[in-house]
């Protein structure tokens, strides 16, 4: 079967491709949005022509008011001015409401397609960056939506008719139109020059903060440690360090973004100087009045005011380029399989292993190297090896959650590369060794591994399990929460929750990383019976170097250093690792080796 690819996934080495879709789903945000927009640019016209109406008073008051003392005029005016400020008022609350619907929209389509995504992309993938890198994607969401509809696009809106207050400049006063032309390639220059530094500045600013942002993810997550090990004095200057990075460049952004800015009001004010006085000299003789000349500096406030917000508002909009490259790279990524071509039924549970090679980085040694093997339906396996041997690697290999750069994984003879992950968590339930509980209560973690679980599979899972007793002994009995993490509870009933997570769908395969890491003797031999019992119906594939664990299996798997040393019956294998001549210390300088390493090859990747 061929694997289904989605639409949205592109060749990595497609370049332009991958360039043209990190701003391609903005335009597919937008694209949708476009008869608001519309609606918003409508408003803005109306909003610039009632402008007008400001200047259009003054030059009336000053040149046939004041000159003729015509009362009633002024009168009939000041009602329009009314008449035209409510009017104002109303046209932009309605633009303010459109762009709230704006924000609306794209909160809840880009958050939605950000989430969607993040649990469309491999393991791999969200293992190559740290956490605070995900937590900042929703923060570029924000940045997305605020900028679409904030005051930036107000200003965008607003920028096209700064063209109707010059063209009325030139109409109502002609040599301050002239002068304004040889003055306004300043400001632009300013505005360009302006966006070239804040890009450099907020490019190192984006730097320093990710790292800070690092740091305090990694304090956050490892807080029992720093307080177990009173770790605090030797994080403050790492924390000290970052952060003066942080505030150092972020405050060397602000000093060049408050000096064009400052440079721009300094300019506005320069520029209205020279008017009023190129007016006045007009003035003088008697070639222009004096209405025209006031209304033609308010109509420069309305033509310079967008320029100056322009100058300030660039980190805003460099702040959007960031998040929509930084979101569209993650949307570029590769997906895993989201749909098969076929839907088939429960699998038997056996698995094979072919000529799998396995590394997490291109130029780094193979992880797993040329492994092959096979697991029949049934019973229990064991896999043992000294650390960094590619256990809990061959594991995440053989549920589908890494890859293979060669070779396959085959589960009923199928190649589990044309099944969804949501079909293989179906198939495989896992237990990792790192017993992860969500925030909620018992029945919530122990319903997720199924979608639909009812009491009947949760109270069915708990007693597979063997948490039952322990759970119905508590005052709230499934509705007990487990804090964050699974705080509340210890590392064996954590871990015991876990293991009915994984069975609440009844799996036909059970994957188990180190499961009795967090037990005791008594609680690993209870979840050995436990285990002897599941395997009956149930093929289980373990990592453990626990004796009590490993007397209960059928078959065990020898790694070492990414290959298989030894795989067959357990009561072939076992001996040949726990039964070796002891051996004189060894030199301090040597390190020590495992015991599984000095076990010699008995036809690796031979089956069990």
């Amino acid at each position: 079967m061929q694997q289904a690819a989605s639409n949205s996934q592109i060749d990595p080495d497609n370049d332009q491709g991958i360039a043209a879709l990190r701003h391609e789903w903005v335009a597919e945000v937008v694209r949708p949005l476009k008869p608001v927009f519309m609606e918003v640019i409508a408003v803005s016209l109306f909003v610039n022509i009632l402008a007008l109406c400001a200047p259009i008073f003054t030059l009336q008051v000053y040149d046939r008011v004041v000159s003729s003392g015509g009362l009633t005029t002024l009168q009939g005016l000041v009602i329009g001015m009314v008449l035209v400020a409510i009017f104002d008022f109303f046209l932009r609350q309605v633009r303010a409401r459109i762009l709230q619907t704006v924000a609306l929209r794209v909160d809840v389509q880009v958050g939605k397609k950000l989430f969607e995504k993040l649990m469309a992309l491999p393991l791999r993938t969200l293992e190559t960056k740290p956490a605070a890198f995900w937590q900042l994607l929703f923060r570029d969401v924000e940045v997305v939506r605020n900028t679409l509809s904030g005051a930036s696009a107000v200003l965008v809106a607003d920028l096209p008719f700064a063209v109707m207050f010059f063209a009325l400049i030139f109409v109502l006063a002609t040599p301050l139109g002239v002068t304004l032309m040889v003055i306004m390639p300043l400001f632009l220059a300013l505005a360009w020059f302006s966006a070239r530094a804040q890009q450099k500045a907020a490019k190192r600013e984006k730097r320093t903060l990710s790292s800070r942002d690092t740091l305090i993810a990694e304090l956050v997550s490892g807080r029992t440690t720093i307080k177990a090990l009173a770790l605090d004095d030797r994080m403050r200057p790492l924390w000290e360090e970052r952060s003066a990075n942080s505030i150092e460049e972020a405050i060397l952004r602000g000093s060049k973004n408050d000096t064009h800015v400052n440079l721009s009001a300094s300019l506005t004010m320069m520029t209205n100087v020279i008017l009023t006085t190129v007016g006045a000299l007009f003035i003088v003789a008697h070639e222009m009045t004096m209405g025209a000349l006031i209304a033609s500096n308010m109509l420069m406030g309305r033509l310079l005011g967008p320029l100056n917000q322009l100058v300030g508002s660039w980190k805003v909009y460099l702040s959007f380029r960031q998040s929509v490259e930084r979101l569209g790279d993650i949307f570029a990524a590769k997906e895993e399989i989201q749909e098969s071509r076929i839907s088939l039924g429960r699998p038997k549970g056996e698995l094979a292993v072919e000529n799998v090679v396995f590394r997490y980085k291109e130029d780094a040694a193979p992880t797993l190297d040329s492994v092959s093997m096979k697991v029949t339906s049934g019973g229990i396996t064991a896999i043992v090896g000294p650390n960094g041997s590619g256990k809990t690697t061959l594991l995440k290999v053989l549920m589908g959650l890494y890859p293979c750069e060669s070779g396959r994984v085959l589960l009923d003879q199928a190649d589990i590369a044309q099944f969804t992950r949501r079909e293989l968590a179906e198939w495989m339930g896992y237990v990792p060794q790192e017993c992860v509980l969500f925030s909620g209560s018992i029945r919530d973690n122990i319903a997720q591994g199924m979608a639909d679980a009812d009491d009947e599979h949760i109270l069915k899972a708990s007693r597979m399990a063997g948490v039952h007793p322990f759970i119905i002994d508590l005052p709230d009995g499934y509705g007990t929460p487990v804090g964050e993490g699974g705080s509340v509870l210890s590392g064996g009933q954590r871990q015991r929750l876990v293991l009915a997570r994984a069975l609440v769908g009844d799996p036909p395969v059970l994957m188990l990383d180190e499961p009795s890491s967090n037990l005791d003797r008594k609680a690993e031999e209870d979840l050995a019976r436990t285990l002897l019992e599941l395997a009956k119906e149930h093929t289980i594939i373990m990592v453990t170097h626990s004796p009590v664990l490993l007397s209960v299996s059928n078959r065990v798997v020898a790694l070492d250093k990414g290959r298989i040393l030894a795989a067959g019956p357990s009561q072939d294998i076992l001996p040949r690792l726990f039964a070796r001549p002891a051996a004189p210390p060894a030199p301090a300088s040597a390190p020590a080796t495992a015991p599984v390493a000095s076990v010699p090859p008995a036809n690796p990747g031979a089956a069990p």
